[in-house]
């Protein structure tokens, strides 16, 4: 199966400390880029997001968001902390000399300063267990939403690759008769201008001109890359490396068939691969 490398997903879970959210997002990149923001109380967990996220995602730039919320009720397991009111009572001391009629500070103040109220240490094992479950729902969203896109992406790169198939079929038979009638319109030219010049010479002329004109290896060429193409897609995976270098050999065989045209539907021919490879590339970029 083709994936994308776009996709968006989010999971949520209770817990005792409070409501996890684990948000996803994913855009396409040359290689596997994560990108974390993580509530510091979580930092810790990074390094296991990393690799869960590594272990399923093979190419595309990963922005990773991990948060907790609190309910802001009054938690029966904090503890006043004993350094933080230290300072506050050195605090007002030295406010109360510099402002000596400033009332003086009420137990709702002190509970309100940062850092006087202690939580509870989180559960280190069932925290981690938990980050770990909320990221795999993640990526399971993550990656379905990814494999949605790709059958899209896939579905247009073949419809491509038909329509190329269409057109060099037109042109195809015609080339043969392109070359022949050329040369000898070219056998009369050169007879012309050369007057008593052998035959000898002109055939080997016109040998030489219709090598450079033919563009019959071009068109092999090209439905032997169009079959790669389709082989690749239908065998899925992480496949965008290889279907951006064959559409960098198709722009290559459809730049050979224009420069070397005799014929105006050739030409024409060559313009319409080049902006269907066009097309393709467009897709392959965001194909992990």
């Amino acid at each position: 199966m083709i994936h994308s490398m776009t996709g968006y997903a989010i999971a949520t879970a209770e817990s005792p400390s409070g409501a996890f959210s684990l948000e996803l997002r994913s855009v396409n990149s040359r290689f596997l880029d994560v990108q974390m923001r993580i509530a510091d109380e979580l930092r810790s967990f990074e390094p296991l997001l990393r690799e869960l996220i590594a272990a399923r995602v093979a190419r595309g730039k990963v922005d990773c968001r991990l948060s907790i919320t609190k309910d802001g009720a009054p938690s029966a397991k904090q503890s006043l902390n004993a350094q933080a009111l230290d300072i506050l009572a050195q605090l007002s001391v030295q406010a109360k000399r510099a402002f000596p009629d400033a009332a003086p500070l009420r137990v709702a103040d002190v509970l309100r300063w940062p850092g006087v109220l202690a939580e509870a240490a989180m559960d280190e094992a069932q925290t981690r267990a938990g980050v770990t479950q909320l990221c795999k729902q993640a990526l399971d969203e993550l990656l379905a939403a990814r494999a949605r896109e790709g059958q899209k992406l896939a579905a247009s790169v073949r419809e491509c690759v038909a329509e190329m198939r269409r057109r060099t079929a037109e042109v195809a038979p015609l080339v043969p008769q392109a070359v022949a009638a050329y040369q000898e319109k070219l056998a009369q030219r050169l007879h012309e201008a050369l007057g008593s010049a052998d035959d000898d010479r002109v055939r080997s002329e016109l040998a030489v001109f219709a090598m450079k004109i033919d563009v019959d290896e071009e068109l092999t060429r090209l439905a032997a890359h169009l079959d790669e193409v389709e082989r690749v897609i239908g065998d899925g995976g992480a496949v965008g490396k290889r279907l951006d270098f064959l559409a960098q050999e198709l722009n290559r065989e459809a730049n050979t068939l224009a420069s070397k045209s005799a014929l105006q539907k050739v030409s024409e021919c060559a313009l319409e691969l080049k902006l269907l490879v066009e097309r393709i590339r467009e897709q392959v970029q965001n194909i992990e």
